[in-house]
């Protein structure tokens, strides 16, 4: 499925991304603002959503939430924020909400070509299918790689794709201390941008969902000044 959904208000922009991408394969489909683009996305079901941050409606922060409060399959779609240079923040709350990656305009088309199909290499089903030990249990959690699912006593986690891919780096090396930068080459197959909070952000929320007790982790454990650690024993 190679239809996409970019959200973007600025109509040049919107026609330059859309005939990039088109010539790269993709179907694009283009929504001008918040609300129209969520009934787009309802409509049509696209592979990813392509999400500006400000938008005339709705801004892309509030599309995002909605997006992930949609039934079945829908809040599960993909997003890739667009946001501008100069707004942290809003990046690190997007990753909150649950976009899947960020790129801060400007932003070179190649550059947004290779995101787009990173995250849809990790959202895909069966993805490292290689890897022959496809399911990873430590005491009440349990992660199974082919359904990508997450589950802590029996109750399915609500994880986006990347989440899922952060989470199963760490676990398939428990025990082993990963700095930021190993755990986003690994995932992402890029190094760490400097200052990039995203990975930060991205545990806090896996931890609000594995976790009996977010501010006190017990499963995914921070090590001061390197990273993180998956612990083997657990409940």
């Amino acid at each position: 499925m190679n239809t996409l959904l970019l959200i973007e208000d600025d109509h040049r922009l919107a026609n330059m991304v859309s005939e990039y991408l088109e010539l790269s394969g993709f179907t694009v489909q283009h929504a001008a603002n918040g609300l129209s683009g969520l009934k787009t996305l309802q409509d049509t079901a696209p592979a990813l959503v392509l999400l500006d941050l400000m938008l005339p409606d709705l801004d892309g922060l509030e599309v995002c939430r909605r997006i992930r409060a949609l039934p079945g399959a829908l809040a599960q779609t993909p997003v890739l924020m667009l946001t501008a240079k100069g707004d942290p923040m809003d990046r690190i709350v997007g990753l909150e909400l649950g976009a899947d990656d960020y790129l801060p305009k400007p932003f070179e088309p190649r550059e947004l070509l290779a995101r787009i199909r990173a995250v849809l290499r990790r959202h895909a089903p069966g993805v490292a299918a290689e890897d022959t030990h496809q399911t990873l249990k430590f005491g009440s959690l349990e992660l199974d790689r082919d359904a990508r699912t997450v589950s802590v006593r029996g109750h399915v986690c609500d994880l986006t794709a990347y989440q899922f891919d952060l989470l199963w780096v760490l676990a398939e090396r428990a025990g082993r201390v990963l700095s930021r930068d190993q755990i986003m080459e690994a995932v992402r197959g890029r190094e760490l941008e400097a200052f990039d909070r995203s990975i930060d952000v991205h545990m806090g929320r896996i931890r609000a969902a594995i976790e009996d007790d977010a501010k006190a982790p017990k499963r995914i454990l921070t090590v001061r000044g390197v990273g993180y650690v998956f612990a083997k024993q657990q409940d």
